[in-house]
C-alpha cells in the first residue's frame, strides 16, 4: 500500500545499507489484542502500517503466557472484539472462562480472517525510537540494526508485558528446568513425579499452582505475600447458552459501555452498613457462589472505599479459606494480614485452597523464612535446603510503564521518556506525553484501560486514535502534541481521583511497587479511577472541541 502521509523518498536506509523503502504512515509496536485493531482501522483509513511483533505470533500476553492454568477472568463473550458482527456471530467461546489456547486460537482467527499478518513483522523487537523535529517523523530501531521510520508511532506493548525476574543471587547456577511463567516454553513440561517450586502466589501462580498440584511429585510454594481468592465457577458454555449469547450481543456491549470496569458487574448502590448482619452475609454468600468478578466489582459500594466495610468483607473471606484449608496454620498462612479484599489484583482460582491439603503440598513464608540463594539444585532459605527438578518464577511484571522503561523512546531535544516519567507517569488522557510529538500510547499509564475488562478499553483507545489519524489525515495536519499544562491537569486529575481508594495504600504492581526492579519502591498513580464511560467522556469532549489541550500544526 502507498503511503499518503509521507514522501518516501526521505526514507532512512537499513542498516546494513539496502535500498529498500523503510517508511510508513505509521508503525504500530505490539500485535497483542490493541496492535490487531489498531492495524485494522489503520488500513480501514488507507494509511500504511508495519506493525512490529517481538515474537513469533500474534496475541500478545495470550501468546506469552503458555502456562498451565492460563485463562479468563473476564467472561469469554465480553473479552472478544465487538467490532465485526460477523467475527461474533462465527466464533463460539466453549467455556464461559476460556483458556489460553482457546483465545491464542481466537486472535490468529481474527488475524487470518482480515488478513492482517501481511503488515506484521515478527521476531521484532523494538531497541529504540527517536523522534526527529526536521522531518516529523519517528525513527525506529529494531534489536537486528534495522531501521525504519513513520509519522506516527503507536505504543500496544500492554500493561503486563516486562516480566521481572525475582533478585535472589545464584539462578543462574541452578541445573534443572526453570523458567518465568511469561516466558513459558511452547512444548509441553513433563511434570510426573517431578519436584517442583513455584515462586509466587499473584494471579499467575494461583493458575499453576492449583493446575499442576495434582500432576507433580512434590509441590512447594513460596509465598511472599498471600492474596484474597475467589472461585471463578468455570464451566462449559451449552448449545443454548450459546445461541442466548448471540443475540443478547448488542444489549450485553451497551451494558459493558456503562460499567465503571466494563464488566457485566456493576457495583451494589448499597453500602455495607445499609442492611442487616443477616443480609449483609446472604449476599456475600451469594457472590461468592456466582461467576467471575461480581464478588469484586458487584460487591456494596463502599468495600473498596471504606476501610470497616473492607474490613468485614475481608473477615468474610477469611473464614472461607479457614473451611476450605484443612491444617490450621496453613489456612492463616494464605489469609493476607497486610492489605483488604480487592486492594490489589484479586485471583480467580478453581481448587487453588484445595491444593493445600495435597499431602505433596508445602507452602514456605517467605517473609518469615526468606530465599538466600538458589543453588545447582534447588533452593535455600535461611532454615532449609530444597532440591528441585523444576523451578517456576511466578513474579510478575514490571507493570505499565515497565515496557516503555525497555524501549529507549527518545523526543524533541532527545529528552528520554523514562526520564520525563522518573517521578511518575505524566500523560494527557494517557494517551500522549508533552515533548514526544506524534506518540500515541494505547493501554498506556494514566489510561482507564489498565483497570478494565481490557479489550473493551482497548477498542475505546484504538478508535479515538483512529479519529484522531482521519482528522489529522484531512486537515494536513504532519506534528501533534500534548500541551504542558493539560498534561498536568490530566495527571492531576488522576491522582485526584484515586485519592479516596484503599488500594492506594498498598504495595502492588497497581501502585507501582516491585521489589525486583532497581527504584521501584516509590508508589506511583498508574490507573486511571474514574471508570470506563467517565474517560471516555472526557476523551470525546477533546476530540469533540477541536482537540483542545493539543497542539496541531
Amino acid at each position: 500500500m502507498s503511503s499518503v502521509l509521507l514522501d518516501a523518498t526521505t526514507a532512512p536506509v537499513r542498516a546494513d545499507g539496502a535500498s529498500e523503502d523503510m517508511s510508513f504512515d505509521a508503525i504500530v509496536i505490539g500485535a497483542g489484542i490493541a496492535g490487531l485493531y489498531q492495524l485494522y482501522r489503520l488500513r480501514q483509513l488507507g494509511l500504511s502500517v508495519r506493525v512490529f511483533e517481538t515474537g513469533s505470533g500474534v496475541g500478545g500476553t495470550w501468546y506469552w503466557n503458555r502456562y498451565p492454568g492460563a485463562r479468563f477472568d473476564s467472561e469469554s463473550y465480553t473479552y472478544g472484539y465487538s467490532f465485526s458482527d460477523e467475527l461474533l456471530r462465527d466464533w463460539n467461546w466453549s467455556e464461559h472462562f476460556a483458556a489460553q489456547p482457546e483465545t491464542l486460537r481466537y486472535l490468529n482467527h481474527v488475524a487470518d480472517r482480515f488478513d492482517l499478518r501481511r503488515d506484521i513483522q515478527f521476531n521484532s523487537r523494538v531497541s529504540s525510537a527517536a523522534f526527529d523535529e526536521a522531518t516529523r517523523r519517528w525513527n525506529v530501531t529494531l534489536d537486528d540494526g534495522q531501521r525504519y521510520a513513520a509519522r506516527f508511532l503507536i505504543t500496544a506493548i500492554g500493561p503486563l508485558s516486562a516480566y521481572t525476574l525475582p533478585r535472589i543471587p545464584g539462578a543462574d547456577s541452578f541445573r534443572g528446568q526453570a523458567f518465568h511463567t511469561y516466558k513459558w516454553p511452547q512444548q509441553p513440561v513433563d511434570f510426573a513425579g517431578k519436584r517442583v517450586a513455584v515462586i509466587g502466589t499473584g494471579a499467575t501462580g494461583v493458575q499453576v499452582i492449583q493446575t499442576i498440584a495434582p500432576l507433580v511429585g512434590q509441590l512447594t510454594v513460596f509465598q511472599r505475600t498471600p492474596n484474597w481468592c475467589t472461585p471463578l465457577h468455570n464451566r462449559k458454555i451449552t448449545e443454548e447458552e450459546q445461541q442466548k449469547i448471540k443475540a443478547g450481543y448488542p444489549a450485553m456491549f451497551e451494558l459493558l459501555r456503562q460499567t465503571p470496569g466494563c464488566y457485566i458487574h456493576d457495583a451494589d448502590p448499597r453500602s455495607v452498613f445499609d442492611v442487616t448482619e443477616e443480609e449483609r452475609e446472604a449476599f456475600w454468600e451469594k457472590l461468592y457462589s456466582e461467576p467471575g468478578f461480581g464478588i469484586w466489582m458487584a460487591n456494596f459500594r463502599d468495600v473498596l472505599t471504606d476501610a470497616k466495610a473492607n474490613a468485614l468483607f475481608s473477615d468474610f473471606v477469611a473464614r472461607k479459606i479457614r473451611q476450605r484449608v484443612k491444617d490450621p496454620k496453613v489456612a492463616e498462612m494464605l489469609i493476607p494480614k497486610c492489605h483488604g479484599f480487592g486492594t490489589r489484583r484479586v485471583p480467580q482460582e478453581t481448587g487453588y485452597y484445595e491444593a493445600y491439603n495435597l499431602p505433596h503440598v508445602r507452602l514456605v513464608d517467605t517473609r518469615r523464612t526468606p530465599i538466600e540463594r538458589i543453588t545447582e539444585t534447588g533452593i535455600t532459605t535461611s532454615d532449609a535446603a530444597y532440591d528441585f527438578d523444576i523451578i517456576i518464577y511466578a513474579t510478575g511484571f514490571d507493570a505499565v510503564t515497565g515496557a516503555f522503561d525497555r524501549i529507549e523512546f527518545r523526543g524533541v531535544q532527545g529528552q528520554r521518556l523514562k526520564d520525563h516519567w522518573a517521578d511518575g507517569p505524566k500523560t494527557y488522557l494517557g494517551l500522549m506525553s508533552t515533548g514526544f510529538p506524534n506518540m500515541l500510547t494505547i493501554v498506556g499509564p494514566h489510561n482507564a484501560s489498565t483497570r478494565c475488562n481490557i479489550p473493551r478499553c482497548i477498542e475505546q483507545n484504538v478508535e479515538w486514535v483512529t479519529e484522531l489519524m482521519r482528522s489529522i489525515r484531512d486537515r494536513g495536519v504532519t506534528r501533534f502534541e500534548a500541551i504542558s499544562e493539560a498534561e498536568a491537569d490530566w495527571s492531576r486529575h488522576v491522582e485526584e481521583l484515586a485519592a479516596g481508594m484503599l488500594y492506594t495504600q498498598v504495595d502492588s504492581w497497581a501502585t507501582g511497587i516491585n521489589s525486583n526492579v532497581e527504584g521501584r519502591n516509590v508508589r506511583r498513580i498508574l490507573q486511571y479511577q474514574g471508570g470506563a464511560p467517565s474517560y471516555r467522556a472526557r476523551c470525546d469532549d477533546v476530540a469533540a472541541n477541536g482537540y483542545k489541550g493539543m497542539t496541531l500544526s
